[in-house]
């Protein structure tokens, strides 16, 4: 079974930082890819960041510039490193993982951490 436990969310203030981690229940390496996801109060939950297994990127506008994604093998922890906070970026981030076998597409999630900016 696998698990993704996150942290590191908070509350900070306009233009602080913060950095979430998600610490895999396995290699990391067993998942195509892996992501952060946000939802704020009343959305829907939308991509921010992703990491391909070959370690291609991808970043929402909304968050180019300001976020970076990354990971550390030997931990088995994805990291998301945000900048310049802004009450905009006000959420629930939930760490994603995407396992294929065979053709078809196995996504993981984790519980959530939450991260509020406001001063």
């Amino acid at each position: 079974q696998v698990q993704l436990v996150e942290s590191g969310g908070g509350l900070v203030q306009p233009g602080g930082s913060l950095k979430l981690s998600c610490a895999a229940s396995g290699s990391i390496f067993n998942f195509s890819r892996m992501g952060w996801y946000r939802q704020g109060l009343g959305e829907q939950r939308e991509l921010i960041a992703h990491m391909a297994v070959n370690s291609d990127t991808y970043y929402a506008r909304s968050v180019m510039g300001r976020f970076t994604i990354s990971r550390d093998n030997d931990k088995n922890t994805l990291y998301l490193l945000m900048n310049s906070l802004t009450p905009e970026d006000t959420a629930v981030y939930y760490c994603n993982a995407v396992r294929i076998t065979r053709g078809i597409s196995y996504p993981y999630w984790g519980q959530g951490t939450q991260v509020t900016v406001s001063s």
